[in-house]
């Protein structure tokens, strides 16, 4: 199953009814094993090179994992390698590991998991010299301090769709220091994903124990791809700010993946950041329009059966090695090749969306959440991350102050780090 599919059907599921200084370039050659040509540079605007530039949802590992590539080789293909990060003057990235719904009737989501957060610790320990793991703010701030980038890891799927405390201290110990609430786009046993049938009117009690742990550990908490009462409650349930780390806003495109004008407020409210995806599906109501007849996604009533349906049977006919099999075939995700010109956006109605969620929570609140890598249709003037500057460029036509940019670019993500990990 392709990864938009996802978002149009769950058909894997049992079936039941501060600024940083100036960045200095750093090139490691032993970080490139496979000789590539690589393309001259591109236009970047001094803001864009002299800001802090963090993106708040960038997938790695899984090709990583299934296809035994290096994230610190230039790929022919797909949207992220930190060769084309540096080119795009990323200072940091949500370092963001998936364990994707293909693992979970299997009830391999456990396993997957450890195995792509441990391999994102190989990965990053063996691109040393281009980016290191960072915990805090202040380890962000001092990894930049070097001329590398800083890897912050965060984990979009479920780690286990039962929620056990114990495991999550685990993962936290080995360095996860953010991860999604949801099971991807999963209603698991403590919170309502917003694409699947709603089970528990937003988060559960035991939903609000994660949370409480979260907080206590210092991890930073992501709703996105939560349903709309989870988003709200869980701001509620938080003693720190939340993220909202990649999407679109509701207003523009109905679609259930997209963030309600209440929701984002209530993410505001406590302090938090909404990262806006890079797609066509999430910002482009053109394309939207196209896709819509064809897509079955609705909102789930409520309530359902008080156990998810993902809960109730378990496939038990492949092993975890015919499961990576599958997911191989799908990598990497991209579908821009697949967009009629007519409705194909353009960067400045990426800089739109990011105007609407300015007007609506104000600049301290807003940032970037490309998803790059995880399928977004990117716009016409991006092709991938070393495109990050065409941003900048947008937002400098719409006439931002410089401060607003960086704010967007980078800062806002800090600030978030800096309050829930310090």
């Amino acid at each position: 199953m392709k990864r938009r599919d996802v978002l149009k059907s769950l058909t894997l599921l049992p079936a039941i009814g501060s600024a940083l200084p100036v960045k200095s370039p750093v090139s490691d050659p032993a970080a490139e094993p496979t000789p590539v040509l690589t393309p001259g540079p591109k236009p970047m605007p001094d803001l864009h090179r002299q800001a802090f530039v963090m993106d708040g949802h960038t997938h790695v590992m899984s090709r990583e994992l299934v296809l035994k590539t290096d994230i610190g080789q230039r790929y022919p293909d797909g949207t992220v390698d930190l060769p084309r990060a540096k080119e795009g003057g990323l200072d940091a990235i949500f370092f963001s590991v998936y364990t994707p719904e293909n693992y979970y009737p299997g009830r391999f989501e456990t396993k997957n998991t450890f195995r792509v957060v441990n391999l994102a610790l190989d990965q990053i320990k063996k691109n040393h010299a281009i980016i290191e793991l960072a915990l805090t703010a202040s380890d962000i701030e001092r990894i930049n301090k070097k001329g590398k980038m800083a890897a912050f890891l965060d984990l979009e799927g479920g780690y286990d769709l039962y929620g056990d405390l114990d495991l999550l201290r685990a993962l936290y110990k080995l360095g996860l220091r953010s991860m999604q609430l949801t099971a991807h786009s999963t209603t698991n046993a403590f919170i309502d994903a917003c694409n699947d049938v709603y089970t528990w009117g937003g988060i559960n009690d035991h939903g609000k124990a994660v949370i409480k742990e979260m907080n206590r550990l210092g991890m930073v908490i992501n709703v996105a791809h939560a349903s709309n009462d989870a988003i709200i409650q869980s701001a509620a349930a938080s003693r720190h700010p939340v993220i909202y780390s990649h999407g679109g806003f509701f207003k523009i495109v109905d679609h259930p993946r997209c963030i309600s004008d209440e929701a984002a407020k209530a993410i505001a409210a406590k302090g938090g950041v909404i990262g806006v995806h890079f797609g066509s599906l999430f910002n482009n109501p053109a394309y939207w329009a196209w896709q819509k007849p064809n897509n079955p996604i609705k909102v789930q009533p409520n309530p359902q059966p008080k156990t998810p349906r993902i809960l109730m049977s378990q496939v038990t006919t492949k092993t975890i090695e015919d499961i990576d099999k599958e997911f191989a075939r799908e990598l990497p995700f991209t579908f821009n090749e697949t967009i009629p010109d007519q409705y194909w956006m353009h960067v400045d109605q990426l800089a739109k969306v990011i105007d609407y969620g300015v007007k609506l929570v104000g600049e301290d609140h807003i940032a970037l959440g490309s998803d790059l890598d995880g399928g977004p249709e990117l716009p016409r003037e991006i092709k991938d991350i070393s495109d990050y500057p065409q941003i900048t460029l947008a937002m400098q036509k719409l006439g931002y102050s410089d401060q607003r940019i960086r704010k967007i670019l980078g800062l806002n993500w800090l600030r978030v780090i800096r309050q829930v990990t310090e």
